[in-house]
């Protein structure tokens, strides 16, 4: 089977959703996000804990879905708490990363790569994933502590003055190289997965493609992204419809009196009573950002603002994600329940987990096939290098193998003529 035909421009963004709709990649999304999930959240109950909560009243009051923010916490409640976000997001990086692998295979023709071959892709290519958002960090905080230091110049008496007006023209270039960078950096946050799964880069080269395509291809990052959200969310808001149905479905025909009856509504009910917190039919509970650590210095103070920022941004995003997740809550018929029905209803929890998971990762899956397609795009139309014939490292290693073979087959066949040659003679 030959390489798909694309069109390297944006009408190939449209067959994202068509070809994230595989078991395979949404699988590979649920493992990494069950992964980073767990990290996340026995780091956050334990920030919870230190900051004085009794575990068993943080865990009556967040179930599942922990959270730091609202509670007055010292700074390493809060380290910990960052470190199991940190968690998450690496984990959701490396599979966008084996999500991307599976795609460029996909792309090429090859339908039986496979989860586990993807996987171990991300395991030998696991640095770059990781460090090259570190690596343009680093760049921009380097630009920062000289731009500090040239700073401290301009206190000089009398001479100050006169070097911050000659060097200027230094200043502001290099303060439009870390703007710049800045641009660079969301690219990086946004392709690395896509550029370590098809380009095969290190992190230097990672970094590299990151300024190369936000340089030369900018306009397509902003249009193409117009594109790709949009049917992301069109996307994951049919999925979930076809979900909300199957699960009403079951309701309709196990609920009848007939059948299971009471015993449904009890073992349901409490099942999604644990999956849906309370803050998920309402606000999501960030409602009190007073907690973020305050701060007198004004370099500290500009932080905690833009943390602030940052969590009213992410609470915005929490609110677009649940409105895409289907609506499985259900109104549980009695009071008391048989401990057969309450250990039905904690399986039963896990189990509508994964169907709200497998929505998610959808998501996921749509954004990170869009991305990978993204980059063939751009590597086309700016370097003439199309990633969909040119040979990545797996088919290199498998030439080399049958390269070999035919060697040590060519040698065993030389060597048995040799043999038979000195019987003849003796």
């Amino acid at each position: 089977m030959g390489p798909m035909n694309l069109y390297f421009d944006f009408r190939d963004i449209f067959r994202a959703p068509r070809l994230a709709l595989s078991g395979k990649k949404i699988w590979i999304f649920i493992v990494g996000n069950l992964a980073g999930y767990i990290v996340y959240w026995v780091f956050t109950y334990l920030s919870l804990v230190m900051s004085g909560i009794e575990f068993g009243d943080a865990l009556s009051k967040y179930g599942l879905y922990p959270c730091l923010f609202g509670n007055d916490s010292s700074i390493l409640p809060w380290i910990l708490y960052g470190i199991g976000i940190e968690a998450w997001i690496i984990a959701i990086f490396m599979s966008c990363t084996a999500v991307s692998r599976v795609t460029l295979k996909q792309l090429k023709g090859n339908d039986f790569f496979s989860a586990k071959d993807a996987w171990d892709y991300v395991y030998k290519h696991w640095h770059p994933i990781v460090f090259s958002p570190i690596s343009v960090i680093l760049i921009i905080v380097f630009f920062l502590i000289f731009a500090a230091i040239f700073a401290l110049f301009g206190k000089i008496p009398f001479l100050g003055e006169f070097l911050f007006s000659i060097l200027y023209l230094f200043y502001f270039f290099g303060s439009l190289f870390t703007v710049y960078t800045l641009f660079v950096l969301l690219t990086t946050i946004v392709y690395t997965p896509a550029i370590v799964g098809t380009y095969e880069e290190d992190t230097m080269g990672t970094v590299f493609q990151s300024y190369s395509i936000a340089w030369s291809q900018p306009w397509r990052i902003i249009l193409y992204h117009f594109i790709l959200i949009p049917i992301t969310l069109i996307g994951v808001k049919i999925l979930s419809w076809f979900w909300k149905a199957s699960f009403q479905l079951i309701n309709f025909v196990f609920g009848c009196d007939w059948f299971m009856g009471e015993k449904l509504d009890n073992v349901l009910g409490y099942a999604s009573s644990l999956v849906y917190a309370d803050w998920m039919t309402g606000a999501l509970g960030i409602s009190d950002l007073s907690t973020v650590p305050n701060t007198s210095s004004t370099i500290l103070s500009t932080i905690s603002d833009l943390s602030v920022s940052v969590v009213f941004g992410i609470t915005n995003l929490f609110e677009l994600i649940l409105d895409c997740l289907p609506n499985l809550s259900y109104q549980q018929a009695g009071e008391v329940l048989s401990g057969t029905e309450t250990f039905s209803g904690l399986i039963l929890s896990f189990v509508l987990f994964l169907i709200l998971l497998s929505v998610l990762s959808y998501g996921l899956s749509v954004l990170s096939v869009g991305e990978t397609i993204m980059f063939v795009i751009f590597k086309k139309n700016s370097d003439d290098d199309n990633l969909l014939d040119r040979k990545d490292e797996d088919e290199l290693e498998e030439e080399n193998d049958d390269t070999n073979l035919d060697f040590n087959d060519k040698s065993e066949h030389a060597y048995s003529n040799v043999s038979s040659g000195h019987s003849e003679e003796e």
